[in-house]
C-alpha cells in the first residue's frame, strides 16, 4: 500500500513557518516516541537551522522504557535538548522550563549584556498531525488555548500564547512531507494516527503490525487475545476475528473490525508499551 497525505493546508503552513522561523529562538518539536524518526519531518532541520532544539517525546509512557533511553542518547549526541513527556497526564512537564532557560542561556545573556531586560524566549512549537502538539501546549499553559482532537489536522493556522514574562509559544499546524521515500515511514505513521483513515487499508496495517509484534514482540498477542501465534499474520488476525466474535451478517469472519481492534488497541496503550523503531 502507498502511504500518503499532503493537504493543501500543508503547504501553507510550511511558507508560513519559513516567514515565521527569524523571529525564533528555540523550537520545540514533538515527536512521538514509538516512531520517533519517523514522526520527526525532515524539512524542520532545514527549517530550524542554528536555532536551540528542544526535542519532547510525546506518548512516552507508550513506548518501550528502554528504548526511550536509546532515543534520549541517539538525539542528545546530536545536539538536542531532549525530554520525556506525557503531554495528557502532564509527566514531564515541569523540566521543560529549566530546560528552555539552558537552551537559550546564550540569547539571555545577550540581552542581558545590551540592557535587554525580560524579553521573552520566542519558541515555535512543531510536530507532524496528532503528535499532541496542542494537547502539550494546553498542558504546558495551564489552560485551554489550543485545539485539541484525536485526528490528525487540527491545527490549521497558526497562534501566540503568553506563557508568562519569560516565554512565548507560537502554535503551528501539523505538517507532513510531500513525499515518503520510505513507505514503511508512511505506514509506522498510519499505525499511530498521523495519516486520516479513511484513506487506509486497515486490513493490510494490521497485518503489517501483526507481523511486526509477532518477531520483535513475541507473545504479546498471545497475552492480549489468547491465541496462537503462528501462522502467517493473516491466519493470526484470523484468530484475533474468531477470539473476539468478530462477525459477517453471514458466516464469514470481519476481519477489518478485528483489524480495527489490533490498531486501536496498540495506539491506546492496551498492547503494552511498544515502540516501533530503534535509532
Amino acid at each position: 500500500m502507498n502511504y500518503q497525505w499532503y493537504p493543501g493546508h500543508m503547504t501553507k503552513a510550511r511558507r508560513m513557518m519559513q516567514e515565521d522561523i527569524k523571529l525564533i529562538d528555540l523550537v520545540i518539536e514533538l515527536v512521538d516516541a514509538r516512531v520517533p524518526a519517523s514522526s520527526r519531518n525532515p524539512d524542520i532541520d532545514d527549517l530550524a537551522k542554528n536555532k536551540s532544539r528542544l526535542i519532547l517525546l510525546n506518548k512516552s509512557d507508550l513506548a518501550d522504557k528502554s528504548k526511550n533511553a536509546r532515543w534520549i542518547e541517539y538525539f542528545q549526541q546530536k545536539g538536542f535538548y531532549v525530554l520525556e513527556l506525557n503531554a495528557k497526564t502532564g509527566a514531564g512537564m515541569k523540566a521543560i522550563d529549566g530546560v528552555i532557560k539552558e537552551a537559550c542561556r546564550e540569547k539571555i545573556e545577550r540581552d542581558l549584556k545590551r540592557g535587554i531586560k525580560n524579553r521573552p524566549v520566542r519558541a515555535m512549537v512543531v510536530g507532524i498531525p496528532n503528535v499532541g502538539k496542542s494537547t502539550f501546549i494546553n498542558s504546558y499553559a495551564g489552560k485551554a488555548c489550543a485545539k485539541t482532537g484525536n485526528k490528525p489536522g487540527v491545527t490549521k493556522g497558526k497562534q501566540w500564547i503568553r506563557l508568562n514574562k519569560t516565554t512565548e509559544l507560537l502554535d503551528t499546524p501539523g505538517i507532513l512531507w510531500p513525499k515518503f521515500e520510505d513507505q514503511s515511514v508512511g505506514l509506522k505513521l498510519a499505525l499511530i494516527g498521523s495519516i486520516r483513515d479513511e484513506i487506509l487499508n486497515l486490513d493490510e496495517l494490521a497485518i503489517s503490525l501483526i507481523t511486526f509484534l509477532s518477531t520483535e514482540y513475541k507473545g504479546i498477542l498471545a497475552e492480549r487475545y489468547g491465541i496462537e501465534e503462528e501462522g502467517t499474520s493473516l491466519s493470526m488476525l484470523e484468530a484475533i476475528a474468531e477470539k473476539r466474535g468478530c462477525l459477517l451478517k453471514g458466516k464469514g469472519l470481519d476481519y477489518s473490525k478485528a483489524a480495527g481492534i489490533l490498531i486501536e488497541d496498540f495506539r491506546s496503550g492496551r498492547l503494552g508499551r511498544l515502540t516501533l523503531e530503534l535509532p
